[in-house]
């Protein structure tokens, strides 16, 4: 929800995805593309990039080449990416900020550790780096988030793509696997 609350998305800007095979970035790629956006992704491997493609992506690059940058640049051309949903920001946002358009926002969803950055890349395009919290919410913002998320599910722009499943008393393992592996499909649930 951070795309319409945080990010102020309008139809017809375009917005990357990073991590877009994951359980978050597969339902900012349906929620973006069922309000018009354009919207690009990436994912570290064949079958990410595919449930990305089928999960509201018009494009997907894999991140994981060294190159995927120059690939994302001549997708968007000159003009760049007006909105970049970024889960890994200590990976990424340096070369996010390359990305922008002129007045894009980095939404910065996840990250673990420190980055340096270059304030140069934001300030002739006017760009924004927003961080967001679910749990800074608040209980009223929470609640139109919920409504607005489940009548996207009602109405069926949204489908919730599960992944990996865990017994409950296999949590500490769901935790290991989801801190230390990449290329995750879906959202990771543990069953009762």
């Amino acid at each position: 929800m951070c795309l319409l609350s945080s990010a102020r998305v309008k139809a017809g800007e375009s917005v990357l995805v990073h991590g877009a095979s994951g359980g978050v970035g597969l339902a900012a790629c349906q929620i973006a593309r069922a309000h018009g956006l354009k919207v690009l992704g990436t994912a570290s491997t064949e079958e990410g990039q595919k449930i990305v493609l089928q999960n509201g992506a018009h494009e997907v690059f894999n991140h994981k080449e060294v190159n995927y940058i120059d690939k994302i640049k001549k997708s968007v051309g000159e003009k760049g990416v007006n909105v970049i949903i970024e889960m890994l920001a200590n990976v990424n946002l340096s070369n996010d900020l390359k990305l922008l358009s002129r007045g894009g926002r980095v939404i910065i969803v996840g990250s673990r550790g420190p980055i340096e950055i270059t304030p140069r890349d934001i300030m002739p395009k006017e760009s924004s780096i927003i961080g967001v919290s679910l749990y800074s919410s608040t209980k009223e913002e929470f609640q139109q988030f919920a409504a607005a998320l489940q009548a996207g599910i009602e109405i069926g722009w949204l489908k919730p793509v599960i992944g990996s499943q865990y017994p409950l008393d296999k949590a500490a393992q769901a935790h290991e696997n989801i801190i230390h592996n990449t290329g995750t499909t879906g959202k990771m649930i543990l069953l009762l």
